[in-house]
């Protein structure tokens, strides 16, 4: 007999029927030669540190570092996993082979072999890989399966990241709650979300202690035309005033008139990063709404594997492409001129070197479940649908005019650009999607009359007097690009890329990081900015040690578990050294003959925790055993007798509960 199992009960569900496992039985479906079972996310975790070493329960200061002889792993506590788990070890002691076919990724990985290696598997295990979980894919993924140790870096990866995980949080949160929290309460620290916070409150302090300064610009109408002076500012009012009453003197006289043509290409197709992005900035929503959205999208079969960190497809997508876009004629009206026409193969889309495990989100073509989506998911599924049309429209064709003017001695400028071809732009045009068929509202992008050059006639100066603006506050969608840059301010979107590997946190987690902070009350949202409040300033007061602060290290370890994944790094290294930095912030922290301590108590903002029962209102309706948790979004919902519950209700004391 060969035993499936996938990462929740719906996925189960959909590979059983592709596998003729028809006949349902309590905990797995069974059929064809075939028991497809599953997990509802995590069942085992590595053990508490009371588990290795009775004397590690207490919180002691001289008990720290606290360092596992071995890495071990147990069974989450909770009767509905006690009882899953004993049908799957059941199932797998009889199994001839196993097909894991848990989400294609780190964490799916880590997830199936945490139970293989409870349940004691022995036997062959294989591994499904797909990208989506349509019929085609799930046939073709099970007529290609490959042999789990073509994934053993993965893993180990996974290893390295969880145990470096346990390592950081269990000894640094001990310590700092031990030396500053003054009995009164834990002080969390991570491995991404200290320096997350850290950027956070960096930038508010930034805020708070600018000092804005005066400035003066000097500008002039002509023709109903903004001119603006060559000296971009004016640090003195007298000196503006200067150039002001030179500028008077005269009439405005046209230089030069420049025209060039350019072309903007197409937008890149969507990673999980850049989709939550856009979902902040143009509908508001949070990264974890976005990523909960998408992932709907997946399992309804609508979309491609969601969390991924790549804008490219591979080359063998590209023959699918033709039948996706025809399948997407009757939902974008920008997809019915490419139906039917030879498609471009363009490297900005497709270039198998920058593909990995997963290619970009795209629509599978499949559009059966669209019926079902709620009001956030067709606003998310609109724009990957969009995106993918757009790719295959050739770049927008603009041309860019440049009016170069004097009054005197004074040179001013004004710039225009003029749509030629929409190209890629007709599908927003098409699907009034204003927020992305909008030019922006500067003078760039005005239309400028003609201008012949020679041309002289009155015109009207003024000077203006302007202030310095500190940097704007992080909303989730900057928050995410810096973590993606590793604190950097990088607007170019191929730079972006490049830098991936050195961010912080994988695509999958940051929404869980920024959700974990506002619920342990470090941050809040006020509209869509992101504020730290005095318990998260007061943390990061007392945390010195630039490893755990700084986000560009914290990327670089980041890099090294891409790395492992890679087969370039090992995870004898990594933890050896994780170990020798822990070491030295123990010593550090412990040398410190201050008397701080932190005062403010962690609790989540009215605004944060209505916001958060609001959500959970809106969602539990729809909950089923198997799906995410709707309030915290880590754990998985379960059945229990006296109604659902949220399978991280003991480690993170998360309340969800629905009768």
């Amino acid at each position: 007999m060969t035993v499936c199992i996938a990462e929740k009960p719906s996925v189960a569900a959909e590979i059983a029927k592709v596998l003729g496992a028809r006949s349902k039985k309590d905990g797995y479906y069974e059929g064809n030669g075939y028991q497809v079972t599953w997990t509802f996310g995590h069942l085992c975790q590595l053990k508490q540190p009371d588990g290795y070493y009775g004397s590690w329960k207490k919180w002691d200061l001289a008990i720290l570092p606290m360092v596992p002889p071995k890495f071990e792993v147990e069974l989450i506590q909770d009767a509905g996993v006690k009882k899953q788990f004993k049908v799957i070890k059941d199932l797998y002691k009889k199994a001839d082979l196993i097909v894991n076919c848990g989400d294609a990724g780190q964490e799916g990985e880590l997830i199936q072999r945490w139970v293989m290696e409870l349940a004691g598997v022995r036997c062959p295990v294989k591994r499904l890989w797909i990208s989506s979980l349509t019929e085609e894919s799930i046939r073709q993924g099970f007529q290609q399966l490959r042999d789990q140790v073509d994934y053993d870096r993965l893993y180990m990866a996974g290893q390295a990241r969880a145990e470096g995980d346990w390592l950081l949080g269990m000894n640094a949160t001990r310590l700092y709650t031990l030396k500053y929290g003054g009995f009164k309460q834990v002080l969390s620290i991570g491995r991404v979300q200290t320096p997350t916070l850290s950027m956070i409150v960096d930038r508010d302090k930034e805020i708070e202690h600018f000092i804005p300064k005066p400035y003066w610009v000097l500008a002039t109408k002509y023709h109903d035309t903004h001119f603006s002076c060559t000296q971009a500012r004016f640090d003195t009012a007298e000196e503006g005033e200067s150039f002001l009453q030179a500028a008077n003197r005269y009439h405005l006289t046209v230089k030069d008139v420049q025209r060039k043509k350019s072309s903007e290409q197409p937008p890149q197709l969507y990673d999980l990063t850049s989709l939550q992005v856009d979902c902040n900035r143009k509908y508001g929503f949070s990264a974890d709404a976005t990523l909960k959205c998408i992932q709907s999208l997946y399992e309804k079969k609508l979309t491609t594997y969601p969390r991924v960190d790549t804008k490219y497809l591979t080359d063998d997508i590209f023959e699918k492409c033709p039948s996706i876009i025809h399948s997407l004629t009757t939902i974008c009206a920008g997809a019915r001129p490419l139906d039917g026409r030879t498609l471009e193969k363009s490297r900005r889309v497709f270039d198998n070197s920058k593909v990995t495990d997963h290619h970009a989100i795209i629509p599978t073509g499949d559009v059966r479940a669209l019926a079902t989506l709620n009001e956030q998911e067709m606003k998310v599924f609109g724009l990957v649908v969009r995106r993918f049309v757009a790719a295959f429209y050739p770049p927008c064709e603009y041309a860019q005019t440049t009016v170069l003017a004097a009054a005197g001695d004074v040179a001013f400028k004004a710039t225009g650009r003029t749509i030629l071809s929409e190209g890629w732009r007709m599908v927003y045009a098409a699907d009034r999607d204003d927020e992305e068929e909008e030019q922006k509202d500067d003078a760039d992008n005005a239309v400028l009359p003609e201008f012949t050059i020679g041309e002289s006639g009155p015109h009207i100066p003024s000077l203006t007097q302007k202030l310095t603006t500190p940097p704007k506050r992080y909303t989730e969608a900057s928050l995410l690009q810096a973590m993606e840059t590793a604190g950097k301010l990088v607007d170019d979107e191929t730079l972006r890329d490049a830098m991936k590997e050195n961010g912080i946190g994988r695509p999958s987690s940051r929404a869980g990081i920024i959700e974990t902070l506002l619920k342990r009350g470090y941050i809040r949202r006020e509209k869509k900015a992101i504020i730290s409040n005095p318990a998260g300033r007061d943390l990061m007061d007392v945390i010195q040690a630039r490893m755990l602060r700084s986000p560009e290290l914290t990327g670089q370890w980041e890099k090294k578990l891409r790395d492992i994944e890679q087969g370039c790094f090992t995870l004898e290294s990594f933890m050896d050294e994780l170990q020798a930095q822990l070491v030295s912030i123990i010593k550090e922290v412990q040398a410190d003959t201050s008397d701080k301590k932190i005062s403010s108590q962690a609790e989540p903002t009215s605004r944060a925790t209505s916001s958060r029962k609001s959500t959970a209102g809106n969602i539990a309706k729809k909950v089923k055993v198997g799906d995410r948790c709707p309030v915290c979004g880590k754990g998985y919902v379960r059945k229990g007798p006296y109604g659902l519950f949220c399978s991280e209700y003991k480690n993170s004391g998360c309340k969800f509960k629905q009768k």
